[in-house]
C-alpha cells in the first residue's frame, strides 16, 4: 500500500493492487490507516477531482480541504501512479 502523503491524521494512498484490468487513476483516503471502507477519489486528466465515494463518513469541510490538497499535488500523484503500475488511465 504506497501511501503518498498524509493530511492531519488521515493518510492519502494507493492499494498496491488496483484490480485487473488497472482501474482509472484514483487515490483512497482513510483516518489512520489503510482500510476497505475509505474514500475514494478519482483524478481527470486534467488534474481535477471526482469523489467516487464517502465510504470513510470524513466530514464535507476536511473532505473539500483534501480535495484541493489532492488536486494540488495531482502531477505528482500521476507520476507515482505510473511508476507504481506503469500505465495510466482516466476515469472521464
Amino acid at each position: 500500500m504506497p501511501q503518498l502523503f498524509r493530511i492531519g491524521s488521515y493518510i492519502i494512498y494507493f492499494w498496491s493492487n488496483e484490480n485487473d484490468p488497472l482501474e482509472p487513476i484514483h487515490v483512497h483516503i482513510a483516518e489512520g490507516r489503510a482500510s476497505a471502507n475509505a474514500t475514494k477519489v478519482w483524478i481527470t486528466s486534467t488534474g481535477k477531482t471526482l469523489l467516487c465515494n464517502n465510504n470513510s463518513k470524513i466530514p464535507q469541510q476536511t473532505l473539500r480541504a483534501m480535495i484541493k490538497v489532492i488536486e494540488a499535488n495531482s502531477s505528482d500523484i500521476i507520476d507515482k501512479w505510473y511508476e507504481q503500475f506503469g500505465e495510466i488511465r482516466y476515469y472521464v
